[in-house]
């Protein structure tokens, strides 16, 4: 295991949660509009509109991720396919037309950019999930008892 001090642990929290507030924003935003009576309007588009505080969580959690020797395929891979994804589909966009507005959203074309935004969501979310992960793995208190010459045993 590698180094649990509070600097990993400052980076794997706010990591974490700057991972996830793009995700969770469009939900609490839409439930306060349901309970003030304007409807539940979702903006599906917000996670991609604070890429550059999802960016900069999964780089953190990443950090922690290395300093600790865990988690750094799935945080890596990750942040990697978010990136490329988020990358991906405003370029599929300018491609495509839809950017511009000289195509109209509804065909093939709005299919394909929004199943690049869904990727994008799902890779931040396995990212916040890895970064949960690790912050728990972070405080758990394991002790290691010396049982007999060549075996330990654990307890929490």
């Amino acid at each position: 295991m590698g180094k649990t001090g509070i600097f990993t642990k400052m980076l794997a929290i706010a990591g974490t949660l700057l991972v996830w507030l793009p995700l969770l924003a469009p939900l609490f935003f839409a439930l306060g509009a349901l309970v003030t009576g304007r409807g539940f309007l979702f903006d599906y588009l917000m996670p991609a509109e604070a890429f550059p505080v999802a960016l900069a969580g999964g780089v953190l959690l990443l950090i922690a991720a290395l300093r600790l020797r865990s988690r750094r395929r799935l945080i890596g891979w990750g942040l990697g396919v978010a990136v490329g994804m988020w990358f991906g589909f405003q370029w599929l966009a300018q491609l495509t037309g839809l950017a511009s507005g000289e195509t109209q959203m509804g065909g093939w074309q709005s299919a394909l950019v929004l199943a690049g935004l869904a990727l994008y969501i799902l890779a931040l979310a396995a990212i916040g999930v890895g970064g949960a992960m690790l912050v728990r793995e972070l405080f758990r208190r394991v002790k290691p008892v010396k049982k007999t010459r060549d075996e330990h045993v654990f307890k929490l």
